[in-house]
């Protein structure tokens, strides 16, 4: 452990190819950051796995145990500050995050989404329902976005993007891989430059 370095919670809720991804970039110090912290929606995801052979503490956060939301997210809140969180990764985590904890961590949220904000972004646009939106669309182009997160689903200031093309023959998974190679190569870039304080924030 690097007490030096910025401590990362990643938020999942599935695979967890993105948080992989973040762990790995750390590894080979792309990223200045630990991955401290692995927080899932659901205990069945296959990115706890993940965290376990990484010895990366985790734990399930579910907001229905609590009396309320906002009591939700002031127990969430406490646990990140317990662990001296520094930023937090949404990385295919399919729950809105607690309004206590998007302000408790300002501009220090970030969530990456699998189309070009603002198209194909809010509620119910997730996975294949994204890249299955964008072929019905006609758009030539699709990609990833990292941006910061607020109350809204997918509505927070765009930090980067990536372009990837729409082919001919694409189905919704052939265009979710392309979508996700790009996703691995920028969530870990951009997040590095958030931690160097290389975006002008509005």
């Amino acid at each position: 452990m690097d007490e030096t370095k910025p401590r990362i919670a990643v938020f999942i809720s599935g695979g967890g190819t993105n948080l992989q991804s973040l762990i790995d970039a750390a590894r080979r110090g792309e990223l200045s950051a630990e991955i401290a912290l692995v927080v899932s929606s659901r205990r069945d995801a296959f990115g706890l796995q993940r965290a376990e052979r990484e010895n990366i503490e985790s734990l399930v956060f579910k907001s229905k145990k609590f009396p309320s939301l906002e009591d939700a997210g002031r127990d969430l809140v406490v646990k990140l500050q317990e662990r001296r969180i520094d930023y937090i990764a949404l990385a295919g985590y399919m729950k809105l995050l607690p309004l206590a904890v998007v302000r408790a961590f300002p501009r220090r949220v970030v969530n990456i989404h699998p189309a070009l904000l603002p198209k194909y972004g809010g509620k119910g646009m997730y996975g294949h329902h994204v890249h299955e939106a964008v072929l019905a669309s006609g758009d030539r182009e699709s990609g990833p976005t990292v941006h910061l997160v607020d109350e809204i689903y997918d509505h927070g200031e765009v930090l980067e993007q990536a372009q990837v093309p729409v082919l001919p023959d694409d189905t919704p998974d052939t265009l979710a891989a392309r979508v996700l190679e790009q996703e691995h190569r920028l969530y870990p870039r951009v997040l590095q430059k958030l931690i160097r304080g290389e975006y002008a924030l509005d």
